[in-house]
């Protein structure tokens, strides 16, 4: 299995226009953490307001006491500041990590824009060392690309 051929069904569940955006959202999480194996927690942050903070919004995975994170702290926070991809092979080596759980190896962040402001971010741990790819990324952009078609 390729991650490309997981693109169809990610598009239909953005298409799928009677579920409300956060159900959405979440079916994705379910989708992305059932389907790939090293996927462990699969999450949504969201600009809150006008603060400078990211707010959790849907996700599948352990519960997480990190419901709000400052700009800037954080992988999270740091790509809320520098509207970057960020991924982790080995959570451990960072210094502006926040850990969620201690389960956790890797961790890949990505960017999600709507005109151009970087409105929040998928956010994905795995329990498995060094396991995202390029791969990965790209695809991971595009389910952030299919994502901004639906936040308002």
């Amino acid at each position: 299995m390729t991650l490309e051929t997981l693109k169809p069904k990610v598009e239909d569940i953005i298409k799928h226009s009677s579920a409300t955006v956060d159900e959405r959202l979440l079916d994705i999480c379910k989708f992305l953490e059932e389907q790939i194996t090293h996927y462990n927690w699969v999450g949504f942050y969201f600009k809150n307001g006008n603060k400078k903070e990211l707010k959790l919004g849907p996700y599948v995975g352990e519960p997480t006491d990190h419901t709000i994170i400052p700009f800037g702290k954080g992988i999270c926070g740091q790509v809320a500041v520098s509207n970057q991809n960020f991924v982790v092979p080995d959570v451990s080596a960072q210094d502006n990590y926040i850990a969620c759980s201690i389960t956790v190896k890797a961790e890949i962040v990505i960017p999600i824009f709507v005109k151009g402001e970087n409105i929040g971010q998928i956010d994905i741990d795995s329990n498995t060392p060094n396991p995202f790819t390029e791969e990965d990324e790209r695809f991971l952009e595009f389910v952030c690309e299919k994502v901004a078609e639906i936040i308002n």
